[in-house]
């Protein structure tokens, strides 16, 4: 009986999938984790209480039905748990890699409030799928019948392809623009093979493209190729361009060489992983071997700074931020990972400034927490008299990331923006102030995770559906 497979979390206690040694896996750009032997996923899968109100489900942005395919798993049906899976989220091998489960379903699964030990919900999601494009169970895209109309997408990073996923899925043509030589937007160049190996990224792009999507790359809009000649071209048009542009500081010093961005120090790395002659890495710009490496910032771009550091050789690794652990933005279990890989944390300290032509130093001001702000947060302040020199031959920056000027660089200023930069945009459907232009992910809701990109991705395809629906309706008349 299905009732006999759960519900043993008393039983069997939580085990993650195995985690390579640091003194191994700071060696390459290999995943870390270990894949679940089927057995594994199976006595894991069952600890779930498959309880009335499932927290993890609702806690999940895409609302994946974790529960019944978590059963599905503990009863040997990985097919039908893929089928299951893939039904609410276009990409569940990445997100069961990337997603910040401990702060998602994990975090609200109801056995951990019980003290039990979280279900693996990643782990589990992660495994459902690999073994799935393992056993050839991830069909190629085959509508049923095609359609005239066309759409065309801005930007190959996930909010972008879930919707191109969608869209084609039903017959529409799509066209996905994107700045860069490869799709997938930050999956590809922005976060680590440690984290997500390239193969995972592009076997999803080979489906896309084998199921009928036409990837225009090396395209930067504005430059390459008008907005206004997208428009022309299609029924309607998705920008889904995500957040590029770096927060940086503004500090004495902060010009000198040796100071870079994150999104640039991270691109470079990935770049060298697909085997690319990266000349800013080969002539140690943005290489951080044998260097003492100073990392600010403390989300998730900040973490994956520091692990790329020390996999690079770096001399040392030290990663500034201004308030304590406990309130650090990235997630817990990438900042252990840092820990145990060798990576030094410096709480409550903020740059104060850079010394040296060639940075030598960033001079470092100590903080403290004082009274909380109107989020709730505790709000950062000096401590007079307590600066001091982090010596530093390379520094990155990782404050975040913003939206660049849309208007203005596509020559549309009639395409509404926030008082953010974001793009005005209707908060379920995606629909823009110009007419059959839609946008989704980061670029409406400023930078935020893959998950939530994917969800807005889905959602503005359906919702560019019916648009084109109602074009085609009335174009019959």
């Amino acid at each position: 009986m299905a009732g006999q497979k759960m519900l043993k979390f008393v039983d069997v206690e939580r085990d993650m999938p195995e985690k390579r040694p640091p003194n191994l896996r700071k060696e390459d750009f290999g995943e870390i984790y270990a894949e679940y032997a089927t057995a594994k996923a199976a006595e894991q899968a069952s600890r779930c209480s498959q309880c009335g109100v499932p927290y993890c489900q609702s806690h999940c942005p895409l609302h994946n039905n974790i529960p019944d395919w978590l059963r599905m798993t503990a009863e040997g049906r990985l097919e039908e748990a893929y089928e299951l899976s893939q039904a609410t989220n276009t990409f569940p091998e990445i997100c069961g890699r990337i997603c910040p489960q401990d702060r998602l379903c994990e975090g609200n699964c109801v056995i951990e409030q019980s003290g039990h030990g979280t279900v693996t919900i990643g782990s589990v999601e992660k495994y459902i799928t690999d073994t799935a494009f393992e056993n050839g169970w991830v069909k190629p895209i085959k509508p049923h019948t095609e359609r005239a109309e066309s759409v065309g997408i801005i930007g190959a990073g996930p909010g972008g392809l879930a919707a191109a996923d969608i869209l084609r899925r039903r017959g529409v043509q799509v066209t996905v623009y994107d700045r860069y030589d490869r799709g997938g937007g930050l999956l590809t160049y922005g976060i680590p093979g440690f984290k997500l190996e390239k193969d995972i990224v592009m076997q999803r792009m080979q489906q896309l493209e084998d199921g009928g999507v036409e990837f225009v790359l090396n395209c930067d809009v504005g430059d390459d190729l008008s907005f206004d000649a997208i428009r022309g071209k299609h029924e309607a048009v998705l920008i889904a361009t995500g957040v590029y542009k770096t927060r940086g500081l503004e500090a004495p010093g902060v010009g000198a060489e040796g100071i870079v961005r994150a999104i640039d120090y991270l691109t470079a790395s990935n770049r060298k992983s697909f085997g690319d002659v990266v000349e800013e890495f080969e002539s140690g710009e943005l290489n951080a071997t044998g260097k003492k490496v100073v990392v600010i910032g403390g989300g998730d771009t900040a973490m994956d700074c520091v692990r790329t550091a020390i996999r690079q050789g770096a001399e040392s690794v030290k990663c500034l931020y201004r308030r304590d652990e406990a309130n650090m933005p990235g997630s817990m279990r990438e900042v252990q990972n840092a820990k145990e890989e060798g990576v030094e944390f410096v709480w409550l300290s903020a740059p104060k400034g850079f010394t040296g032509d060639k940075v030598e130093g960033v001079m470092v001001q100590k903080m403290r927490l004082g009274a909380p702000d109107a989020s709730g947060r505790q709000m950062p302040e000096l401590i007079e008299g307590s600066d001091y020199i982090e010596d530093a031959d390379l520094v990155v920056q990782a404050l975040g990331f913003e939206p660049e000027d849309i208007p203005t660089l596509w020559n549309v200023p009639e395409l509404e923006v926030t008082r953010w930069g974001t793009i005005k945009a209707e908060f379920t459907t995606g629909q823009t102030s110009l007419e059959g232009v839609f946008a989704a992910g980061d670029i409406v809701r400023g930078a935020s995770l893959v998950v939530w990109a994917i969800k807005d991705g889905r959602d503005a395809a359906e919702a560019i559906l019916e648009y084109v629906n109602q074009g085609a309706a009335v174009a019959a008349e």
